[in-house]
């Protein structure tokens, strides 16, 4: 079915509406246990990128899988399935000129790496929300962990599904050592940097 596919490159250039809306875009692919921060941090991070009146659009786990990826279990193969089409979605608002902001457990490294390698060098970058296994445990905001321990839910990561952490994460950040400013401080130090955010 493919064979009788084009690929069609658009009429303007990502470089132009770079130029138009007066910043970088790329993707912040933010990983990790479940009960890390991801979605908190992704959220702060979106609210102060707003504040400085950049483009951005979260993609968020649950949302994604009640909506696009529903028909997606938590099988391996589902799970890459899953982080494939992200990925894909990730693409388009990059070449909209959108900083994408994507917080998803990605639990294996060869999905997070796939996804880096369909992006422009350079557009991937990936945010290692690291917390130790007792502490996510001890949030647990959705009961999801003690849900995993009575065995009410298989093949939980972290539980008895394998979370690989990423070898060489852009950003690295110790949620629990560090408070949820400072944490948004070091991405948006990171993204200034970078140059994908103006200085």
């Amino acid at each position: 079915m493919t064979n009788n596919l084009t690929w069609h490159d658009h009429a303007v250039t990502p470089e132009q509406r770079q130029q138009l809306k007066g910043h970088g875009s790329a993707l912040l692919w933010f990983t990790g246990l479940s009960g890390s921060g991801k979605s908190t941090l992704a959220n702060a991070l979106e609210r102060r990128l707003i504040a400085m009146e950049v483009h951005s659009f979260l993609l968020d786990g649950d949302n994604v899988r009640l909506g696009l990826n529903r028909d997606l279990g938590f099988a391996d193969a589902d799970r890459e399935e899953n982080i494939r089409r992200i990925g894909e979605v990730g693409k388009l608002f990059v070449s909209a000129g959108t900083l994408c902001l994507s917080a998803f457990i990605s639990p294996f490294r060869a999905d997070r790496q796939r996804v880096r390698e369909a992006l422009p060098a350079g557009k991937f970058i990936e945010v290692f929300v690291d917390a130790p296994l007792a502490v996510c445990e001890q949030r647990d905001p959705k009961g999801l962990y003690q849900k995993a321990r009575a065995g009410e839910i298989a093949d939980f990561t972290g539980i008895d599904s394998d979370y690989e952490a990423p070898n060489e994460a852009e950003i690295h950040l110790r949620t629990d050592r560090l408070d949820t400013e400072a944490a948004v401080d070091k991405m948006v130090a990171y993204l200034t940097q970078r140059g994908i955010l103006p200085s």
